[in-house]
């Protein structure tokens, strides 16, 4: 029985048992024996590891961590609750975006307050591609069913589909730029999310309220946590089936 997962996280980034070994100060034989033997380290590696290899303990090894303990560790991932997003601050918007190094990420169904409250975020967006920013931006799809089945539920027929249409005006510009995807969705959203790097922000959806209503969780990702793993996986799921839809508009 060998870990495949830690086989595969440690190659994914370009290192070698020995180059992990040398890291965490012990004998590669010991590295190699967690890999082909499945032989869970201490604590105190397993986080190291995890931290060298990006990935979460819980991915890495699925046994070593209780549910109990992901789940108070996923408590600690909880930096602030907002009653309601209109009372997050800008400033936290701008830092998020202006310090992620390695992902933008947005999942909602239209999103149009990012740009209106930052009419410059097209530009910012296009400077952190050019520096290596991976940007994925989900929209809904202005035709399907759950855009105009959420705007009758909060009450405004026809409203969502054209903020959607209005915010595809700025997003426009993107179109062509390096680094930079924009897709679309027709799923039926629980939440927004807004992912930078290790750090989230996810607008809960509540029936009949309009988002800014709504709650938001700042979270920021802590190893062998289960709750911003969640919503990262809610992401790429949506993610997956934009890219599955736009592939068969493609062929059709």
């Amino acid at each position: 029985m060998s870990n495949n997962r830690l086989r595969d996280a440690i190659l994914r980034n370009g290192m070698t048992p020995t180059v992990i070994a040398e890291k965490i100060g012990v004998d590669p034989k010991t590295v190699e024996r967690w890999i082909t033997q499945d032989r869970t380290p201490y604590p105190r590696h397993r986080h190291a590891i995890a931290a060298l290899v990006r990935e979460d303990e819980s991915y890495l090894w699925p046994n070593a961590v209780t549910s109990e303990a992901a789940s108070r560790i996923g408590q600690s991932e909880m930096i602030q609750l907002y009653s309601r997003r209109s009372s997050v601050p800008y400033d936290l918007w701008r830092r998020l975006i202006e310090r992620a190094q390695k992902r933008i990420d947005v999942l909602a169904y239209a999103g149009l307050f990012l740009v209106e409250q930052d009419p410059m975020l097209v530009d910012t967006l296009c400077q952190k591609a050019n520096d290596g920013v991976e940007v994925t931006i989900l929209l809904g799809d202005p035709t399907s069913g759950a855009i105009e089945r959420k705007s009758v539920e909060e009450g405004t027929p026809g409203v969502m589909a054209a903020k959607i249409r209005q915010v595809q005006q700025y997003y426009n510009r993107l179109a062509g730029v390096p680094g930079i995807k924009v897709l679309y969705h027709d799923t039926t959203l629980y939440n927004s999310i807004y992912r930078f790097d290790d750090e989230m922000l996810v607008n809960m959806h509540v029936l009949g309220f309009p988002a800014p209503h709504a709650p938001v969780m700042h979270l920021r990702r802590i190893n062998g946590g289960d709750l911003f793993r969640t919503y990262s996986d809610s992401f790429d799921r949506v993610l997956s089936a934009s890219w599955s839809q736009k592939a068969d508009e493609v062929a059709a």
